[in-house]
């Protein structure tokens, strides 16, 4: 490896100091590549940190020293690092003046020289090869970080360099394909002839191969997929079709990977791939299961019946191949014709994206680790997390292999949740299943129409007409809007309609100006409050992920759409009569914001939409207020609106996400204090439309706020992402909402507005607790639909409010927020295989550990 020869005298070597003003001195070592060179290893292409990411380290307190010529062969000359603040030394001036030190290929010939410090390498800890190297760093007394030994929890992917990299070698493997095929991807049809679009065949579909489907779709190819699981629902929905194997065989294993499959399924899979090898033009084959041989998918017949020019990229040329005739980092043509290519550093050849994703891995790791204690806290908190045992950070102990001479065992890897199971109705033939019984089908489809219908008679018996009829329309406009969404744009949606649910700040103002004491009162106050730190925080977060989806350069001027804002105004101060247009006009906006966020080009015209529509209702709802009712409102929104807007704007783009979560719990809080307040306000008692509005929304926003909490510590690793698996928790589920049924009726019957005022707050009691439970017996991974949940929990809130108040804008907002919210979270469950009803009632289907052989990451 090229500068990387021992030092000699080690001993007499200097102890690593940390310049002034620096927390820790982070050194960046050349991965010895060396194109001219003669020896077998050549090094690596790639450099660990890029000078962008850093630049994010040095404002956090770290110092960066950089070996010369690191990054060149990645496209980043010393100089761009020097601009960003490093400083560039030899290579011993680096490892000596360094605490920790980064390098992708473990330096095992400097091991000497890195006694007492901390190396972050690719390692490979759990094969046979890393395990060699782990003995050598503890023998030389290195603490030694393994960045490929990160756990598979929702929190850790943004650690996840196996993730990164191979999303790097899918994208490569077809540019390598493209270029060896020699042809279109795409049909064309010219002057100069006609030619077909050319067929892709992409065996495994973990990240490397979902992201040869998407890059293979958008060359114009025509992508067939198969995988050892059943991810059908992922390959369809990037436009590929599905390579079935007609053999009934789990290949689930442990930790979220494949595992290996019987002999009888391997034989059978072969002939299947044989058939499908000889109608494509290119296969890409990522099937790989760590520390294992990889798995025979291509044979040597296979390869002999394809056609002359077919083209074979092997990914997993490293455990051996997936195909017969792979030779690792080899290309060459058999004698058929067919070109079948083995490189093992596919990443490495598009150096310059795989360093920067391996960089901001690194990143996150640095501050996955030193919390808010920043750059200083990195090596304490490390050593905390091991003295701590179980109770300490799994991540940090899992990515430790030794230190001070003393091996680190790895604890296993979390469980993820179960997937939906796929199950054939026994003793049926495919075409026996494919023919429902239409008797059935229209009995039950019948009965559902009927339920329906019953129910909306039912809210007519106490809702006004004109409220049930905005309240279906609304909720038919959200159903129809956010199928049309953008798979991407899902997260930015939920961030925006959680804005827009926002208008539990109406509430609170109608409550305002209806409250008969200080205690009412008050609860409107906290109503407005919080609804407003949701509103400004909440568009801001949104406007920042949409923000992460603009190219360099792009102008954005939607902005523009914000003039309206000038015509409410005006309008609402010198026509009165017109104020229920305004809320009319408003609501639709909402309405429009969804359906604007379903593609790219107009999602920042959507955010205005939603931003537009709020402000109308809320100034709109303002002007029957009296001049002290005013002005403490203003100052509410005022003060509360400047603290989400600090909120918003200070939180990392890693974290917006959980934030949207955080910022919809204030919804909750909001919906919670209106249903008590108003209630109390008026001491109308009976079972009438009020008072189930008041429970209702009571209990959705007590489950809103606490579930929304929960998530939030899930996914930005306050809380532990194991699922809480409490004995006989369905039972306590059901228990809780046999208590809920029990009070609302005790609540409708009570002749005390006393007793009915106890008895609210014991619902906000039980809700809750409630939403602690429901949420947090979902693991981790499934966070993302939980929060969809919550967004439509808080939707029905606005609903019931709505109902509460007669507020034709709430009403019509909580509609499209609940209905939306409900099919989003089907489209997820959908997406990710997994069983909705096991988000909605807490784990109800959560599967005990796998037990047997860990098939986990190695």
């Amino acid at each position: 490896m090229a500068s990387a020869a021992p030092l000699l005298k080690n001993d007499a070597l200097p102890a690593a100091t940390v310049a002034a003003g620096v927390g820790l001195e982070l050194g960046v070592l050349h991965e010895g590549y060396a194109p001219d060179a003669k020896l077998a290893s050549t090094g690596d292409q790639r450099v660990s940190l890029v000078p962008s990411v850093a630049e994010q380290l040095i404002k956090d307190g770290y110092g960066v020293i950089v070996e010369r010529g690191a990054g060149v062969y990645s496209g980043f000359a010393d100089s761009a690092y020097e601009e960003k603040g490093c400083r560039i030394a030899s290579r011993a001036e680096v490892i000596q003046k360094s605490q920790v030190l980064f390098s992708i290929e473990p330096p095992v010939k400097d091991f000497a020289q890195l006694k007492g410090k901390t190396l972050i390498s690719w390692v490979g800890r759990l094969q046979d090869k890393g395990k060699d190297i782990v003995a050598k760093a503890n023998a030389s007394q290195i603490r030694l970080i393994d960045v490929t030994a990160v756990p598979r929890i929702t929190i850790a992917q943004k650690l996840d360099v196996l993730s990164s990299q191979a999303k790097v070698a899918g994208h490569r493997a077809v540019v390598e394909a493209t270029h060896a095929f020699g042809r279109f991807h795409s049909a064309e049809m010219t002057a100069a002839g006609k030619y077909p679009p050319s067929q892709t065949f992409v065996l495994g579909c973990g990240v490397a191969g979902l992201a040869a489907i998407g890059t293979s779709k958008a060359l114009g190819s025509v992508v067939r997929a198969w995988d050892v699981r059943d991810v059908s629902d992922q390959v369809h929905s990037m436009g590929a079709k599905w390579v079935s194997v007609d053999f009934k065989e789990d290949g689930a294993g442990a930790g979220g990977y494949a595992k290996e499959s019987s002999d009888a399924f391997k034989k059978f899979q072969q002939e299947t791939f044989k058939r499908a090898l000889a109608e494509v033009d290119i296969a890409i084959s990522t099937a790989a299961i760590p520390g294992r041989k990889s798995p025979l998918l291509i044979t040597k017949e296979a390869v002999e019946g394809m056609k002359p020019g077919s083209v074979i990229i092997d990914l997993a040329a490293v455990g051996g191949g997936n195909c017969e005739l792979t030779r690792l980092n080899e290309s060459f043509v058999t004698p058929n014709g067919v070109t079948i290519i083995g490189y093992a550093d596919m990443p490495s050849r598009m150096a310059n994206q795989a360093s920067s994703m391996y960089a901001q891995n690194m990143a996150n790791l640095l501050k996955h680790v030193h919390g808010k204690g920043k750059a200083a806290a990195f090596l304490p908190n490390l050593q905390e997390a091991l003295d701590a045992g179980e109770q300490g950070d799994i991540v940090a102990r899992s990515i430790i292999c030794c230190q001070k001479g003393q091996l680190v065992q790895m604890p296993p890897p979390p469980q993820p949740t179960p997937p939906k199971p796929k199950t054939a109705a026994p003793g049926k033939d495919k075409k026996t299943a494919a023919q429902a019984d239409p008797l059935r089908a229209a009995a039950f489809g019948s009965l559902a129409l009927t339920v329906g219908v019953c129910c909306m008679l039912g809210l007519g018996e106490g809702v006004k007409t004109s409220l049930l009829t905005t309240f279906l329309l609304a909720g038919a406009a959200g159903y129809q809007a956010v199928w049309g969404v953008a798979h991407a744009l899902h997260t930015p949606l939920m961030s925006v309609t959680n804005a827009i649910s926002g208008m539990t700040a109406i509430g609170g103002l109608l409550l305002m100006n209806r409250s008969s004491g200080k205690f009412d009162y008050g609860l409107a106050l906290i109503a407005v409050l919080v609804s407003s730190v949701n509103i400004i925080g909440g568009f801001v977060v949104s406007q920042r992920m949409l923000n992460l989806f603009k190219k360099e350069g792009e102008k954005d001027y939607s902005h523009f759409m914000l003039l309206p804002a000038v015509v409410f105004l005006i309008v609402v101060v010198t026509h009165a009569e017109l104020l229920g247009a305004v809320s009319t006009v408003s609501a639709l906006l909402c309405v429009s914001a969804i359906g604007a966020l379903a593609a790219m080009s107009s999602a920042n015209a959507g955010c205005k939409f939603g931003m537009l529509g709020v402000f109308g209702a809320l100034v709109a709802s303002m002007v029957d207020m009296t001049g002290e009712h005013f002005l403490v409102a203003i100052t509410l929104m005022t003060v509360g609106g400047a603290f989400g807007a600090v909120l918003g704007m200070k939180v990392s783009p890693i974290a917006l996400p959980q934030t949207v979560a955080a910022f919809h719990s204030l919804v909750g809080l909001a919906a919670m204090c209106t249903s008590i307040g108003s209630f109390w306000a008026n001491r109308t008692l009976g079972a009438n439309m009020e008072n189930v509005s008041a429970v209702l929304g009571d209990f959705i926003g007590g489950v809103t706020l606490t579930g929304s909490l929960i998530a939030f510590g899930k996914l930005n690793g306050n809380l532990g992402s194991k699922p809480l698996d409490l004995p006989g928790k369905n039972y306590l589920n059901l228990s809780g909402l046999l208590l809920f049924i029990g009070l609302t009726w005790a609540f409708l019957q009570t002749d005390s507005a006393f007793v009915g005022f106890c008895i609210l707050w014991a619902v906000a009691a039980l809700a809750c607790v409630m939403g602690v439970h429901l949420v947090a017996s979902v693991g981790g991974g499934d966070m993302p639909v939980c929060i969809t949940v919550l967004n439509s929990y808080s939707g029905w809130a606005l609903v019931a409010e709505g109902f509460l108040l007669k507020s034709t804008v709430l009403t019509i907002v909580g509609s499209l927020i609940g209905f939306s919210g409900a099919i989003l979270t089907k489209i997820m469950c959908d997406a990710m295989n997994r069983d909705i009803f096991n988000v909605l009632f807490g784990g109800m289907n959560n599967a005990p550990a796998a037990k047997g052989a860990d098939t986990g990451p190695k």
